[in-house]
């Protein structure tokens, strides 16, 4: 394990009883970081912290625009009578995810041992140069349905290279922001990701139409890979690895109980996760919260496009409009989280939101679905992604905190959960439809995200394993 410099690295057992000691509540640490922030005369601070959540909103940005690319690939280019089924673009969906989610512990040791400014430049090369090699497919001379099991296989590749981005950006807000601050930093990086997928669906397209979709792939991926190479050139594992970062400003994120940038997370760590009553309810609630989400990212589209037959203009519109509601909901949900807690505390401030966040979503999803005017469903739809995107960074900001040794892992675990539920979503989806109605599956997702929020109860953030 790597020490801050000029400090000696804490024996485990110094080390666990420094942070029984630091995270006896959160609340402590909320007020110690917040009389610091009030203290009349206190030095101005070099704000690098904010640089640094500014370029991870850009990585959850570029990630999720590449990630989303495919599915307005598949519902303008590939799904059709001469290229591939609805059920075979499903399958290359979840081939990402599959791989995703299997990888992700293992990706979650990878973070805490060699940093997140290793781990996320290694993500953006590796998930830039896989979306660069689906561009290259055009140019193989195959048919549209005979990309389907290479598109399978880079979209695996992709998925397993792409397991650093949300528990390396989590686990860098951590490090780099104060307690007081990281619902609010967790927003902004969230609402990135659904920027990147708002924009995915105009700007995408916008970019097929005058490329064609093959070298769209190609710019965009090496995009994500040049911006990888900026985060490695500025970026920082924390505060004192930052040769701009002032000692005012590091004295603000130590008072946060900012615990070693680096761990060497054991098997028994991992094992002492599923004893952690609280992570496991939230790791199951993020299962829910996933599915619904995945559902919209991958189909939303194409249901504006075949079952409202919306114009193909027209359709990319509404789900940019939709997907951007959601970034708002993210960025004000994560200040709105940091500014109830600190009238009532973690535990209710959290809660609240939550599981308010989580049930206007499935109403509102349902109210949509019932609609008969396009401009309605699309009103409606809006506002359930915003009011579920106000839960998100809350998941990110919960995990580190209830295991701050292992902060890495502890969102890896999380995502590993939580993207278990969010792979199904892209399978079942169509197959409901298909079968019954898009309104059973839609019923089925609200029913899902309802269970999930009720989760909320029994998750205090306030009480860690340390």
């Amino acid at each position: 394990m790597t020490g801050q410099p000029g400090k000696n690295v804490p024996s485990d057992d110094d080390r666990s009883g420094h942070d029984r000691t630091d995270q006896k509540t959160l609340s402590d640490n909320y007020r110690f970081a917040d009389s610091l922030n009030a203290a009349p005369g206190r030095p101005s601070t070099s704000g690098i912290r904010w640089m640094i959540v500014m370029m991870l909103m850009g990585f959850t940005f570029l990630g999720h625009f590449n990630r989303v690319s495919i599915s307005v690939a598949g519902a303008e280019k590939f799904i059709g009578p001469h290229g591939m089924t609805k059920e075979q673009m499903g399958w290359v969906y979840s081939a990402f995810l599959f791989v995703y989610t299997v990888m992700m512990l293992p990706g979650g040791w990878v973070i805490d041992r060699i940093g997140t400014r290793l781990a996320l430049t290694g993500m953006g090369l590796g998930m830039g140069a896989c979306v660069v090699l689906t561009g290259l497919l055009g140019w193989s001379g195959l048919t549209i349905a005979g990309l389907w099991i290479p598109l399978l296989l880079i979209r695996g590749i992709a998925g397993s290279l792409s397991v650093p981005l949300h528990p390396g950006a989590a686990r860098s807000v951590s490090l780099w922001l104060p307690i007081s601050s990281r619902s609010t930093g967790n927003g902004f990086v969230t609402a990135g990701a659904l920027i990147g997928i708002s924009v995915a669906y105009p700007g995408f397209g916008w970019l097929m139409d005058q490329l064609g979709w093959a070298n769209a792939f190609i710019v965009c991926g090496s995009v994500m890979m040049v911006f990888s190479l900026m985060w490695y050139a500025f970026s920082a594992d924390g505060p004192h690895q930052h040769p701009r970062t002032s000692d005012a400003e590091r004295r603000l994120i130590d008072n946060g109980s900012t615990l070693q940038v680096r761990q060497t997370s054991t098997i028994a760590d991992f094992f002492r996760m599923f004893r952690n009553r609280g992570l496991l309810l939230l790791t199951v609630s993020y299962a829910a919260v996933s599915y619904f989400q995945y559902l919209f990212f991958y189909w939303i589209e194409f249901y504006f496009e075949s079952e409202l037959k919306l114009p193909v203009t027209e359709s990319r519109n509404a789900t940019f409009y939709v997907m951007m509601a959601m970034a708002a909901g993210m960025a004000g949900g994560g200040f709105l989280s940091d500014s109830l807690s600190r009238i009532l505390g973690h535990r209710w401030g959290y809660r609240l939101v939550a599981i308010a966040g989580m049930g206007l979503s499935a109403l509102f999803a349902w109210l949509g679905m019932g609609a008969a005017a396009p401009g309605d469903i699309v009103q409606l739809f809006a506002l359930a992604l915003g009011s579920l995107g106000m839960c998100e960074g809350l998941f990110w900001t919960t995990a580190p905190a209830l295991e701050p040794r292992n902060g890495g892992l502890a969102c890896a675990f999380l995502n590993t959960v939580g993207n278990a539920g969010g792979l199904i979503a892209p399978i079942l989806t169509p197959w409901i439809g298909t079968n019954y109605s898009w309104m059973a599956a839609m019923n089925v997702a609200c029913v899902v995200c309802l269970a999930g929020s009720v989760l909320w109860l029994g998750i205090d953030p306030e009480k860690s394993s340390a």
